[in-house]
This record gives C-alpha cells, structure tokens and sequence, in this order.
C-alpha cells in the first residue's frame, strides 16, 4: 500500500512540478500591453469560476458525510468557514491575495523565469522561520540555518552572475522575495485553520480567488484610464489568463494531492527541481539565455533544499525515537 502511494504522489509531484515551472512561462510570454494588475484579477476571477464546481462538490460530499454518520470534524469542516474569526480571516487572505499575485506578475516581468523560478525556492527558508515562530514547530537545527545561507548565496551568485556585486541584484527578485514571505505567513496562519480542521484547501482556494478578482476588478480603474477596459474583453488575450487560472489551479490541487500521499519532505526535494524545468522552457519558449552561474545557483539551491528537507525529517524521526 505504501509503494502505492508512493507511486501516485511521485506522478501527481511529478506532473504539479511541470505546471509550477511553466507559470512564470506563461505570465512572461502574453504581450507587454496586459498589465501585472489586470492579469491578476481576471487570472483571480477564472480560478474561482474553476474551483465553484469543486466547492460545491466538496459540500455535497460533507453534507452526505453527515447524513449517514455525523462527527465534529465534518460538520466543522462543512460550516468551519462560516465562524465570525475565519470569515474575518478569508477576507484577510482575499486582500492579501489581491497584493500577492499583482506582485509576483510584476516580479517575473522585472527578473525573467529563470531567476524567478530560482528566488521562488526561498519559501522553504520562510516555512521554516514562521514554522517556528507562529506554528511552535522544533527550532531550527544549525545545520537549516546553515543551508538556508547557502541556498540564499546559490540565488545570490545566479542573480549577479557570480559578480557579487549589490548593484548587480535585480530589483524583480527583492520584490519576489518580498512577495514570497507575504504568502508564505499567510500559508502558515492558514495551516492553522486545517489542522483545526475549520478550513479546507478548496474553501480557501475559491474564496481568497473571488475576493481577490472582485478586489482587484473594483479597483482596477481608479489607478488605470478606463479606456483599458478592451484588455479584459479582448478575446485575443484570453488564452493567457485562461492557461495560468489552469495551471495555477491544476498544481496547487496536485500539490495537495501529492503531500496527502507522500511526505512533505519528499515532496519539497520534488518540488526544488521545478527552476531546471523553467530554465529549460524559458530557453526554448522565450529565449533566455541560460549561464554557466544560473546552472551553479542551482545546484546550491536544490543541494541546500535536499538539506533542510533531511535534517527535518532526521529530527522528527528523533523526536519519534525518543517517545518510543
């Protein structure tokens, strides 16, 4: 039964892994005239029209659940969301989910796929930090500290190309550095609300969508003249905001699927490979040129990822040890 799982989670990663490496592909190759703002609000508005069928699914499924054998953690699944705390919590999410993706859009323009896909890989570092400081999870080991510093020098010699020069450092990953630790304490307090079993992924997924496309639509035009209002209904440009609702919503349900089989450390080494896939659709798609010091950042950064990866899952088998 292991091997079982093993198998569907390692084709589930394996296939959420190609979808991740194509999203800074896809947001890089629609024309410069759709904005990061604008795709990120109808890119927000088809990922909940995606996700209703499964919301509703979701729901029939719980209420049926309760129907034949009620317990406190469907029922809190089935109504959790609509608590006063967590609807204040998802409306939370909704307007942080309004800034996330706007500055990720932007980030991708500014530092191209390949460094994006790479300055992506540092929300292991920030899982790590708010893991300890919000979730109470066992303190970072020296050996995390160690290779969370290496994987952030592997960035840094990709980005300046081996120069080590400040001025080198590209504006685009500052803004995704940022932009990552945003969604990542927002993942973290959101984790929270699953363990309590009050939320599900798919909750969540559709409703911070709708908010933030209704946000981020209502707002559009108080920063951007109202004559670009042809960019949302021009049908030529609905290919690029379908495919990255797709892909977008495609792998965050293949990710999920894939920690429900295997472990997340397995899991995160599976997904550390995702900029070698980027760099090589980057190439062949849009161009860019690959260097010698993006090939060396990487190897530091999957290296450093493996690490990490393995010290946690030595500590808990530690921790596992000692109760026994």
């Amino acid at each position: 039964m292991e091997n079982y799982d093993l198998k569907k989670g390692l084709i589930c990663g394996t296939i959420g892994v190609l979808g991740i490496s194509l999203q800074p592909i896809i947001a890089n190759s629609r024309p410069s005239v759709i904005d990061p703002y604008i795709f990120a609000a109808v890119t927000a508005l088809i990922m909940a029209i995606i996700f209703f069928p499964l919301f509703v699914f979701e729901r029939h499924k719980l209420k049926s659940s309760i129907e034949v054998n009620s317990d406190e953690k469907t029922y809190s699944l089935l109504n959790g969301w609509k608590k006063k705390n967590n609807l204040k919590f998802l409306a939370i999410i909704g307007i942080t989910f309004s800034i996330v993706p706007v500055l990720l859009f932007l980030s991708f323009d500014l530092a191209g796929a390949i460094n994006s896909s790479l300055t992506l890989k540092s929300e292991v570092f920030f899982a790590l930090l708010f893991g300890y400081i919000i979730l109470k999870e066992k303190r970072i080991s020296k050996v995390q500290l160690l290779f969370c510093a290496t994987l952030f020098f592997g960035l840094f010699i990709a980005i300046t190309q081996g120069s080590f020069n400040l001025l080198e450092f590209n504006v685009g990953v500052l803004i995704l550095l940022i932009d990552v630790a945003l969604f990542t304490l927002v993942h973290t307090f959101t984790k929270t609300r699953f363990d309590r079993n009050e939320l599900s992924p798919i909750q969540v997924v559709f409703i911070r969508s709708l908010l933030s496309g209704i946000i981020l639509f209502s707002t559009y035009f108080i920063f951007f003249p109202l004559d670009r209002i042809y960019i949302i209904f021009n049908p030529n440009y609905f290919i690029y905001y379908f495919l990255m609702a797709l892909d977008y919503s495609v792998s965050l349900l293949l990710w999920y699927f894939t920690l429900s089989y295997i472990q997340i450390g397995k899991a995160g080494v599976l997904n550390s490979f995702t900029p070698i896939l980027t760099a090589l659709f980057s190439w062949i798609i849009l161009g860019d040129v690959f260097t010698i010091f993006h090939l060396i950042g990487m190897i530091i950064i999957i290296i450093s990822i493996y690490m990490i990866v393995r010290e946690k899952k030595t500590e808990k088998n530690l921790i596992l040890n000692e109760k026994m």
